[in-house]
């Protein structure tokens, strides 16, 4: 219980120190007091790591619900959205004046740039002369803070950036803040962008492939003493950008490039290959049956796996605001249907009853409507002659609370993770880039194998394979925030709708990219058309 308080008491320790920064420009504005805290903060090497905490801590902020389990999934049209009465209905039909949709971009915008203007900081802070940072967290404060720049960057060129393909490559899209100067930096073509996200990841990779922890003494869900400050810096690498996550976003990187010969060589000798450790031992573990099935505390986001994730203290909030039981149809983000059988899990999931990932992730909900008496009498109604109907509707339990006086492990860090770089992706890029289908169908089984999946699979062509890894992927990372982005970085015009089982949701290629938010076109006098 020590160990994730004291994790915890850091990150807002940090949070409260950082200096402040509103946007791409705003933060052009700082004050004398803020800069006299700046130079404060990196006098000690637990100020570089207070500064860094504070950028994960920030994190929560975007990726705790937008651009994880929210309005990013919903766009992904996972779910129904009853005849378009929802309360999320602006994200899932694209409604991009809408005055609830700016205010998530605004914020969304506003909030990445503040955390990577943060981070610009601490990078420039890194190198200087006499720097106070010590020798053995150089590499991994650095490492760590070029990828977190260069992951939001990303992001920010996959939600405003065009599906990218070489007529594309050349549109103005966003600036890559890198410098820790205060000076607003231009709009950059897409391609520019994604070389910065790739000199940055590389250049992390590098700093982190022979001083990641994570080689010798593994994730480290747990301290080495009871301060759980100074110690915890090098362990809790599930919610730091390790070796591995940075590795792994490379390969989406390369990906989004369109080099899958680069991004197949990354997965399968940088990322597979080194987590497997021995024949028997893995650093990042297939997650276990007793962990998927343990009692009232099972473990549905398969965490072992999980290679990035933000820590969120509240996460429990978005399952009630989300997905819980307890919310109407109108306002619950769910499949459509009533049943296993009768609905979208039927559709999504081909292996509906052992998939651990619908049997046990999806819940049904009945609810008894008492109607009046049937003259004829009913068979199915009370004795009185009261009729009652039944009506069922899905919920979705991956976000789940568990029961707190459950034991696993001795570990509870998955109970408030929100996974954003998981294992099973590197297989899936595997599996896409492949030389040849009977590959391709090795990495997928792996997965499926480890989600108890009985029901074979085949593939003959390229076309075959494409369609189970989007499948398999679409299962994979639902509630993370990743779908929307596969969809897009294919150009796929139709896959499947949430709205209608098995239904074919038809869509509008220009509804992949949004639009630069106001703010920003306010400081740089941009005027809406």
């Amino acid at each position: 219980m020590m160990k994730m308080k004291n994790i915890a008491k850091s990150l807002v320790v940090a949070g409260s120190l950082l200096f402040s920064t509103v946007s791409c420009s705003d933060w052009l504005d700082v004050k004398m007091s803020d800069k006299i805290m700046e130079n404060s903060l990196y006098t000690t090497n637990n100020g570089f790591m207070v500064a860094l905490n504070g950028v994960y801590l920030g994190l929560v902020d975007v990726y705790g619900e937008d651009l994880s389990v929210g309005l990013i999934d919903i766009m992904a049209q996972y779910y129904n959205m009853v005849n378009g009465n929802h309360t999320y209905k602006t994200y899932a039909n694209y409604m991009y004046e809408e005055e609830m949709f700016k205010n998530k971009s605004n914020n969304i915008w506003t909030k990445m740039y503040e955390l990577i203007a943060n981070t610009n900081t601490l990078l420039s802070h890194c190198d200087e002369e006499g720097t106070a940072l010590r020798p053995d967290y150089y590499p991994l404060v650095k490492g760590e803070a070029l990828a977190l720049r260069a992951m939001m960057h990303f992001d920010l060129l996959r939600l405003y950036g065009p599906s990218y393909n070489e007529a594309t490559a050349s549109q103005i899209c966003i600036p890559y803040q890198d410098m820790a100067k205060r000076d607003i930096t231009p709009l950059l073509p897409a391609s520019e962008v994604l070389a910065k996200v790739i000199r940055d990841l590389e250049e992390a990779r590098d700093l982190l492939k022979d001083n990641d922890p994570v080689f010798t003494t593994g994730v480290g869900n747990g301290v080495l003493s009871d301060d759980g400050l100074d110690r915890a810096d090098f362990t809790y690498r599930q919610l730091r950008l390790n070796y591995f996550a940075v590795q792994t976003l490379l390969a989406r990187a390369y990906l989004w490039k369109g080099d899958k010969a680069t991004a197949y060589r990354i997965v399968t000798e940088e990322v597979i290959a080194k987590n497997q450790k021995d024949e028997e031992t893995m650093i990042f573990p297939w997650t276990t049956k007793e962990q998927v099935e343990a009692d009232k505390k099972n473990d549905l986001l398969f965490s072992s796996e999980v290679f990035f994730a933000v820590y969120h203290s509240s996460r429990s909030k978005l399952n009630s605001s989300y997905f819980s039981q307890a919310l109407s149809l109108t306002s619950r983000l769910t499949f459509i249907g009533s049943n296993f059988a009768n609905s979208q899990i039927a559709v999504f999931y081909d292996d509906p009853s052992n998939d651990w990932r619908s049997s046990l992730t999806w819940g049904i909900m009945t609810i008894a409507a008492v109607g009046g008496g049937d003259d004829e009498g009913d068979d199915e109604g009370d004795d009185d002659g009261t009729k009652v109907d039944e009506s069922s509707s899905l919920y979705f339990m991956k976000y789940a609370d568990a029961e707190r006086d459950a034991e696993l492990d001795g570990t509870e860090t998955y109970l408030n993770m929100i996974p954003l770089i998981r294992l099973s992706e590197a297989y899936l890029i595997a599996a896409e880039c492949a030389a040849t289908p009977e590959e391709a169908l090795e990495y997928l089984r792996a997965i499926r194998e480890h989600r108890n999946c009985h029901m074979a699979i085949t593939a003959a062509s390229a076309d075959e394979v494409r369609d189970l890894v989007t499948k398999e992927f679409a299962r994979e990372v639902i509630g993370e925030g990743q779908l929307f982005f596969y969809y897009k970085r294919l150009n796929l015009d139709k896959f499947l709708s949430g709205s209608e089982i098995g239904g074919t949701y038809e869509m509008m290629i220009d509804n992949y990219v949004w639009d630069l938010p106001d703010v920003e076109k306010t400081k740089r006098g941009i005027v809406n058309n």
